[in-house]
């Protein structure tokens, strides 16, 4: 038998440390040669690290939300002197094993699974994975967790699924009862994504002084034809949402407000404005927000630029996004859908300089030529770094987009 010391590989792109997310192996497992072991954060991505040999694992360093320096022990193997690659082979293919393995995409984070002391260490079938405050509830309550059956991803015993052992179903706590005090809380060390989210709205807070504007759009005749080209759609087609034809009139109106399209380059003090409207799309995802981005947005027609902000959603909820989808937007579109609200203050995305953010549409009476009527209005909220985009010119971009958005013929016209 012998010992390989596995270290933390080159991800690339200048990556000194990685954050460990997820162990999906622990001390005593044996694991197989390119078998999933944990997961990374970098700056830029989710990175899942598999097993570079074959061996039975000695030691594991790092906690997740630890950052682990490149070049630094990760995991210790303990091996048979002939089985697999040898050391030296397994030294050099280390970072490519590694980027080939999640560098180039993200992957979908894996629960961590727990023993829960039966059985042998390693074996699946001793494994139950389950919440801290579960087992301790369980515990307590004497129940013996492998009877249980999880309903959480992976099989995971969720807080509902030891509610149903616990109290019997068809049993009901009498109505002069009252209520069981609730106790306790869940800590959740902020590690992955949620932690990048959060330094990165730290840092927008930060530096960039927000100038938010609201305006009023009817979308009375823009809803008319979203009907219109929904009801040609062949059955079982994705329907249009308003998203795609406010993408399309914003590429437009972009070409008359290059400030609004543009990055500040805060190493070099440059404001470099773009030509190409990279549309980030803001996507809420189970690992938290992110901004997948639409390239060249403003060549594609309204078919084709909603069919591109369904994949690159989708692939973003799914965490299946590469890494260059997930960075080089040059402005940024968010929409919460029905819970859209009548006004929000969103967040520019550093370091772009814009953000134009889609309220709920409502339908309101309205003076129309002297007379009351009903029209079905939606606020456009937006926000601009103040420092290279004056309000005067963040407005009249806005009122250009309100312009084509009331008057839906002008999307599609370049005049």
């Amino acid at each position: 038998m012998s010992r390989y010391v596995f270290k933390m590989p080159d991800l690339g792109e200048g990556t000194v440390s990685a954050e460990v997310v997820a162990w999906h192996v622990r001390p005593g497992d044996l694991v197989e040669e390119d078998q999933p072991m944990c997961e990374v954060m970098t700056e830029k991505a989710a990175v899942e690290v598999p097993a570079p040999v074959t061996g039975r694992i000695v030691s594991l360093n790092g906690q997740p939300g630890d950052m682990v320096a490149v070049g630094a022990e990760l995991v210790v193997f303990e091996t048979d002197a002939g089985a697999g690659s040898s050391n030296a082979k397994a030294d050099a293919s280390a970072s490519e094993t590694a980027a080939a393995s999640g560098v180039e995409r993200t992957t979908a984070p894996r629960a961590v699974a727990h023993g829960n002391g039966a059985g042998s260490p390693g074996t699946n079938a001793a494994r139950v994975m389950a919440s801290p405050a579960t087992r301790r509830r369980a515990q307590e309550a004497g129940i013996d967790l492998t009877t249980v059956v999880g309903t959480g991803p992976g099989g995971r015993i969720e807080k509902a699924d030891l509610d149903a052992v616990l109290q019997p179903r068809g049993s009901r706590p009498a109505t002069n009862e009252r209520l069981p005090r609730a106790t306790g809380a869940d800590e959740i060390k902020l590690i992955g994504l949620r932690r990048v989210i959060a330094e990165r709205m730290a840092e927008v807070n930060r530096s960039v002084p927000h100038f938010s504007y609201v305006e009023e759009v009817d979308v009375t005749q823009l809803e008319a034809l979203r009907v219109h080209l929904n009801g040609k759609l062949a059955d079982g087609a994705p329907q249009l949402t308003f998203l795609p034809f406010v993408a399309a009139a914003l590429t437009r109106v972009l070409a008359d407000f290059p400030q609004c399209n543009a990055h500040f380059d805060s190493g070099r003090s440059v404001i470099v404005r773009h030509h190409a409207v990279h549309l980030g799309i803001a996507t809420q995802t189970p690992q938290g927000l992110k901004v997948p981005v639409v390239r060249h947005a403003e060549t594609l027609g309204l078919q084709a630029l909603a069919n591109e902000i369904r994949r690159v959603a989708a692939d973003a909820r799914a965490n299946k996004s590469p890494r260059d989808e997930l960075t080089g937007s040059t402005i940024t579109l968010t929409s919460l859908g029905r819970l859209g609200g009548i006004v929000s203050t969103p967040v520019i995305n550093l370091p772009e300089v814009a953000i134009v953010g889609i309220n709920k549409a409502v339908e309101r009476p309205m003076v129309v030529d002297g007379a009351v009527a009903v029209r079905l209005m939606m606020n456009l909220s937006s926000s601009f770094d103040h420092r290279f985009v004056d309000g005067y010119d963040a407005a009249a971009m806005i009122q250009a987009l309100k312009e084509r958005l009331e008057h839906p013929a002008t999307i599609f016209i370049d005049a």
